[in-house]
Parts: C-alpha cells; structure tokens; sequence
C-alpha cells in the first residue's frame, strides 16, 4: 500500500489547520503548529480506528489527539520505526512494541483496550478498507493439521505447570468460570462451572465419557469423583497430560479417568457423552467437519455432548498478535459456525447459552493474580514475556467487556433422542451437584 505526502495532507487536513484536544478544528486565531508527516501518519491511522479518545505523544514530544471528548488514554511511542510498523499492520506490531517497550502505555491498558475495540467498529473510509483487506491477507493464521496442531498447542500450553500455577485456580482450570454469585472466588466459580457442564450433560453413574482437550484434567477428575462416570479424557500437550495423570494418581482415579496423550482425531470408542472445554477455538473452522465426524462416531445413540468455546458475532480473524506469540492456529468460531458442526451429523441443538461476562470477570481473577506474581515471572522468563501476557489477559478482558468475544456453550443430542431432560429446571439448581 503506498501513501504520498498530498494523500497524507488531504485525510489529515484538519490536524494540518490545527486542532484542539477533542480533535475539532480550530479557529485561525488558535491554531497550533501543523503536524509533521509522522503525526499525521499517526492521525490517520486514529481515524482508520474510528476517533477513539486517546492522546498519543511520540518521541519528539509531539501530541496527537482524537475523539470528541477528553483523552481517557494514551500511548507514548519511543521510535520512527515503532510507528511506521505500528502504520502499517496495527492488530500485529502494537503487541509487538508494546512487548518490548517501544510503546509505554499511559493511563489503564485495559481501558484503552476497551475504547479501542468499540472505536474501530465505526470508520468505513477507504483508507480503513484498504488497512482491513491488507491485514486479512497478511495476518493470515496457521493451519491445525494432525502435524502442526501439537507444535501450536506445544507453543501455548507447554510453557510450564508452575507458571499457569501462579495466576490460575487450584485446579488449574484454563476456562471461562461460572459465577452464580459475584462474589465467589475463582476457585468457587471453577467448580460451579464443572457442576454446570455436568448437570447440562445429565451425567448419571457409570456412565461413559469422552473429554477432547482436556486442559490440566480438572473436569475429567470432577465428573468421576462427583458424579461417578468413567472418563477418558485426551489432549496434545506434554505438560497437561503430565499434570493431569499425577492428579489422577494423587486422587486414586486412574482406574475411572484415562488421560491420553493425543489428538482428538484419534479418539475411538462409543461413549454416552462427549465434551470438549476450550478446545474447538484451537481446531479451526477447515476441520470442523472433521471434528462433526469424530463425535459422530464416538457417540452413542442415546449420547448428549456438549461444546463451550470462546466465540464471536461475526467471523473474523483472531488479532494478529495474539495468533502469532499467544495462541498459533486459534479462531474463535461463530455461533453459526458451531452449529455447522453438528447439523451434518444429524445432531440437535438442545440449549444455548452465552457466558461472556462470566469470562469477563474470570479474566479480571487471572489479571488480578497475574499482576501479584508478575516479580516470579519475569524471574522465570524476562520483562518483555511478562509485557507481552499482561497484554493478552487485559486485551481478551476488554474484548469480553465490549462484547468483541463471546463464552458459548452449545449442549446437543442426536437427533432422534427422547433421553433428554423435559425442563432446564436441573440447570441451576445446586442441589443437583454430585
């Protein structure tokens, strides 16, 4: 894409006649100094993101600003290059220069996160056409193929037990918790969303179950102590798996949970329920059918399952930046999207229900926590590691906050299936906890 300096002074020219604060144009008795090529770069590429109020400010000391009232945030830039990246391709190189301290954010970074992902839905301008083509192709995700899903989830996963110790529950549960009560702790919410997924699967004794992505094995665990199933639970990361099974040693349940290290193509067998937490955001939307398939196969007659994925209103790709150094090869799927999965197969949508804020205030627990051992994981990474995931954690809060993500929990039966609950009235009660 190329801009010349007359393209510049035209998408510009009210910055070029001088603004106040708000960004409204001045009269010629306040004007301030015209802006430089790079300020009006950095002015364009605010109004591409819809005129958020934001102040930003960059190395020489100038001051760009946007939105028509005060600045709630900011934003300093250290460098020429940093803003010409940043020009370029933002969803990737404000990650970027935010992790390596090329942008210093001033004021709340979750705020200005917010503010961010409200603005952009705004701006329909040639300009933000363009930047919006140019980064689908070039910010394109990886594949998740039988050989590229394990290095993806080895990326993500496999950082270290201790670390997701730090900020996570007890048990380690890496997924939207369930807070009937505000005020619960996260530990509480955890296992309040574990009885949920349960009772929505009308989990009874003996039963059979397929866990795919079992996480750190917390759910697999629950179901056989609560609710006396048997589970075989599968998962591609090395270090989940490890943990998962010492549990299930430590907890005597290894003739009741299975945990196998593989992935979910290869689960066999027929079971009476299929489950997967947090999983189907990492298969995407090219091997959805495949997934249909598999629980296909794998589901008895009479089975029910049940899928909770992060998901969004609209397809459209995962942030570029969290793609490439958080999460390779995820895709929230649409509600839509989800459902394809199943209609193929034959399978009915028995209930839906979105947990966005529960997500929201889950990852309000993980920052919070996060922020406390920030000192213990730059002692085990470096400062720009401990930059990079406070980004992640406060940007995915915002984008819950702003409805940017959704929390889906789709339950589903065979289509002929009579063997489901007449009400929902099971659903909340807590009595009906194992």
């Amino acid at each position: 894409m190329k801009l010349d300096d007359a393209d510049l002074l035209e998408s510009s020219g009210q910055q070029v006649r001088g603004n106040d604060r708000s960004g409204r144009v001045q009269g010629a008795s306040e004007q301030r100094a015209p802006l430089s090529l790079e300020g009006r770069l950095m002015r364009q590429l605010l109004t591409s993101l819809g005129d958020p109020p934001l102040e930003i400010t960059l190395w020489n000391g100038e001051s760009i600003t946007a939105g028509a009232g005060p600045a709630v945030a900011g934003f300093r830039i250290a460098d020429r290059s940093s803003l010409l990246k940043l020009f370029i391709n933002p969803n990737l190189y404000f990650g970027e220069a935010y992790s390596d301290g090329s942008i210093e954010v001033e004021g709340d970074l979750v705020r200005l996160s917010e503010i961010v992902y409200v603005c952009r839905r705004r701006p329909d301008t040639p300009y933000s056409r363009r930047m919006n083509r140019a980064a689908r192709w070039i910010n394109r995700g990886r594949r998740n193929t039988l050989s590229t899903a394990r290095d993806n989830i080895h990326h993500h996963y496999d950082l270290g037990n201790e670390f997701y110790s730090l900020w996570l529950d007890r048990q380690m549960s890496y997924t939207c918790a369930f807070f009937p009560a505000r005020e619960m702790t996260l530990e509480q919410a955890q296992i309040a969303k574990m009885d949920l997924v349960c009772r929505k699967l009308w989990l009874r004794p003996e039963e059979t179950v397929v866990e795919a992505g079992c996480g750190w094995g917390a759910l697999a665990l629950h179901i056989a102590t609560h609710y006396g199933a048997r589970v075989k639970a599968f998962n591609i990361s090395r270090e989940q798996i490890a943990y998962a099974r010492s549990r299930a040693r430590a907890l005597d349940l290894e003739r009741r949970v299975e945990f196998i290290e593989d992935d979910y193509r290869n689960i066999d067998g027929r079971y009476d329920a299929f489950v997967s937490i947090g999983m189907l955001e990492h298969v995407g939307p090219s091997h959805y059918d495949e997934l249909g398939r598999v629980i296909d196969r794998c589901l008895a007659s009479n089975g029910r399952g049940l899928l909770h994925s992060i998901g969004q209103n609209q397809p459209a790709a995962l942030n570029a930046w969290i793609e490439k150094r958080i999460f390779p090869g995820a895709y929230p799927p649409t509600l839509r999207e989800m459902t394809a999965i199943l209609e193929p197969q034959g399978f009915s949508v028995i209930d839906v229900e979105n947990l966005r804020l529960h997500y929201a205030l889950t990852l309000e627990h993980w920052l919070r926590r996060f922020e406390d051992a920030r000192g213990r994981v730059s002692a085990m990474y470096d400062e720009r590691f401990v930059r990079a995931w406070r980004l992640y954690l406060a940007g995915s809060l915002a984008a819950f906050n702003t409805g940017e993500l959704q929390l889906f929990q789709v339950l589903f039966a065979r289509g002929d299936s009579n063997e489901v609950p007449w009400t929902r009235a099971h659903l909340y009660d807590q009595s009906a906890a194992g």
